[in-house]
């Protein structure tokens, strides 16, 4: 390594996000490199997010963590996708999969084919064509199948975990693969006079922590990222009003479903997230439309099995950080931004940072190239979801309360009206760049929430009628088929934990 190669990592904060970077620079720097940790005993966390999406998989196999080990540590189980209850019309509820819908006919989207089907009169729904969503329904799982002739290769699925417990197992990898743990609080940010970068960090005890790259993973405190280097924050609160939650645990009382329920309430939504010990709970709304009582109540009335805790209450502002990295600091987790957990984006949103941080690892003349790169990538990622995010909130009939009414009018940007619109009118998706969710997740919510495609292409008519009425009835019978023979959800779950 040359004598400009960053020698020392310090990350200030625990947690998911903390330990997740310390896993993978623990994991992937060359040994001569120090990984550091800072955290507080004093300092809680938020841990109350606990479901994520597919990409965690990659994570954890990039790390070489075995799954049956990491379901054992975290308590977890697995994720098919959301169901949503009440977003269209109150009394209706869909489900949005991971993975692709039907399967590939020609050049074509699989959605032009159902939506020739659709006008033909087939009243078949559009789950129906999604093994992830027949599967969640009957509460049946197993890993996808080798064999990439057969439709039960194409399960996509996640976990809900414990977060606290995913950062504690996380924390003996990495202090496994060489990271150190320093316990203190930091109470002063030291920068260089005229460079202005972070030099070090001093802690209550009053030692002196130095470092080359720091990553702030101090929460809503964004220590390092704003308090000390005045990075900015860029507010949607205009687009996206929800700024509080409330979370309570509760005891199990069925088997855990293989998905997570997000059900549409007054001024919110509320989540139920199954592992498997316990159920996850909370309300996620806006103080402009609801006060904190009232959104308890709300909470406790839904809830199902005994509380193992006093509810808990959060205050956030959705929106990001206007430079995630600053000079030699990045943020990550909470401290880079905030995006409401509808979508489960929270912990990607950390694995994405890290990945592109390896990627334009720097040395110690920091390349601005490469920070303004990484600002940008992040900056529309966190865009891109943010109005996914936000589809579900104006995709709706619902103008039963002000908030729902005060969403349905609402000013969206521009490209995101113009998604919606090619799609809707048009039956066509382009995704763009840094795009998380692809044609099936926007298909998923449009037609879910009572707006999808009016038209199909005149090229899905190119098949003829007997061949293309045959496929379609196969298609269904063959998924049906697949998810009878799948194990429940419960049963595979031991089945895995007894292998381990």
């Amino acid at each position: 390594m040359s004598d400009l190669s960053l020698k020392k990592f310090v990350i200030i904060g625990g947690g998911t996000a903390g330990w997740m970077s310390a896993a993978m620079l623990s994991k992937f720097m060359p040994n001569d490199v120090e990984v550091t940790l800072i955290e507080s005993a004093d300092i809680g966390t938020i841990g109350v997010g606990e479901a994520t999406i597919p990409h965690l998989k990659n994570f954890n196999n990039m790390l070489g963590i075995d799954e049956a080990t990491f379901l054992k540590e975290t308590k977890a189980t697995y994720k098919l996708g959301i169901e949503f209850a009440d977003w269209g019309s109150l009394g209706e509820r869909y489900i949005h999969p991971f993975g692709e819908y039907g399967i590939p006919m020609g050049e074509l989207p699989f959605h032009h084919f159902w939506g020739r089907a659709k006008a033909a009169g087939d009243n078949a729904d559009f789950g129906s064509y999604s093994l992830n969503v027949v599967a969640a329904k009957a509460n049946k799982f197993m890993h996808p199948v080798d064999d990439r002739t057969s439709l039960a290769s194409s399960i996509v699925y996640a976990y809900h975990l414990d977060a606290i417990s995913y950062g504690k197992f996380l924390r003996k990898f990495a202090k496994g693969h060489g990271a150190k743990r320093i316990e203190g609080k930091v109470i002063d940010v030291n920068l260089a006079q005229e460079s202005g970068i972070i030099e070090s960090v001093t802690l209550q005890s009053g030692d002196v922590i130095e470092g080359d790259f720091f990553i702030d993973c101090t929460g809503f405190r964004a220590l390092l990222i704003e308090g000390a280097l005045q990075a900015g924050y860029e507010d949607w609160s205009d687009f996206l009003p929800m700024d509080r939650a409330v979370a309570i645990q509760t005891q199990t009382t069925e088997a855990p479903k293989p998905y997570t329920v997000a059900t549409a309430r007054k001024a919110g939504w509320t989540w139920r997230i199954p592992l498997q010990n316990r159920v996850g709970n909370g309300y996620v709304y806006s103080s402009q439309f609801m006060e904190k009582d009232e959104a308890t109540d709300i909470l406790m009335s839904a809830i199902e099995g005994e509380p193992m805790n006093e509810p808990k209450h959060l205050s956030f502002s959705t929106g990001r950080r206007k430079a995630f990295w600053k000079k030699n600091c990045l943020a990550l987790g909470l401290s880079a931004g905030f995006m409401e957990p509808l979508e489960s984006t929270s912990i990607h949103l950390v694995q994405d940072g890290l990945i592109r941080l390896m990627a334009l690892m720097p040395d110690k003349t920091l390349n601005e190239s490469n920070i303004r790169e990484y600002n940008r990538v992040m900056g529309l990622t966190y865009e891109r979801i943010r109005d996914f995010i936000l589809l579900h909130y104006v995709v709706t009939e619902r103008d039963d309360t002000p908030f729902w009414r005060h969403m349905r009018a609402l000013e969206i940007p521009d490209i995101m009206r113009h998604r919606m619109e090619l799609l809707h009118k048009g039956g066509h998706h382009v995704n763009y760049e840094h795009d998380l969710f692809k044609i099936d997740s926007w298909l998923a919510v449009m037609e879910g929430q009572g707006r999808g495609p009016e038209i199909y292409s005149p090229l899905a008519d190119s098949l003829d009628e007997a061949t293309f009425t045959q496929t379609m009835g196969q298609l269904r019978h063959a998924i049906l088929e697949i998810s009878q023979q799948m194990p429940t959800h419960q049963r595979y779950i031991q089945h895995v934990l007894q292998g381990s």
